[in-house]
């Protein structure tokens, strides 16, 4: 599997998935990611507000940032490479992106075997203006 690593705006936690009015996408992003890592995947995450430094000592990161200041962010790194920005991706593309055999069930975990095989919708082309990079 690869190395996935998210970076996300700054929140006033870890994950989110705090307060009083908690966005229902990150709660099944980190469901999500929860379940890739009960699956063996690597998967680190970082919030803006609370580990600047890991923003700070990726060229990547840091480049992203000065070109487009923090509307880039989240922004997903696969094995060092940015994936996708601005938007969290689905379980599905979570699936593609890990490149992996992970599935997700309805329920929310995995199930090993094959993720779909759709496209991602990951263009990864510097001139896009959609949600990858």
């Amino acid at each position: 599997m690869k190395k996935i690593q998210i970076y996300d705006p700054p929140m006033c936690c870890s994950t989110g998935v705090c307060g009083t009015d908690v966005d229902p996408k990150l709660v099944q992003f980190a469901s999500d990611l929860a379940a890739l890592k009960e699956q063996g995947a690597s998967v680190e995450r970082f919030n803006l507000a609370q580990q600047p430094a890991a923003f700070a000592e990726n060229e990547k990161i840091r480049a992203a940032l000065a070109a487009h200041g923090n509307d880039c962010l989240p922004l997903v790194l696969i094995d060092g490479e940015i994936a996708m920005r601005g938007v969290y991706p689905t379980r599905e593309q979570l699936a593609l992106l890990a490149g992996s055999r992970i599935s997700f069930s309805a329920e929310g975990g995995t199930a090993k075997g094959e993720s779909k095989s759709a496209q991602s919708g990951c263009c990864c082309k510097s001139d896009s203006k959609s949600s990858c990079c």
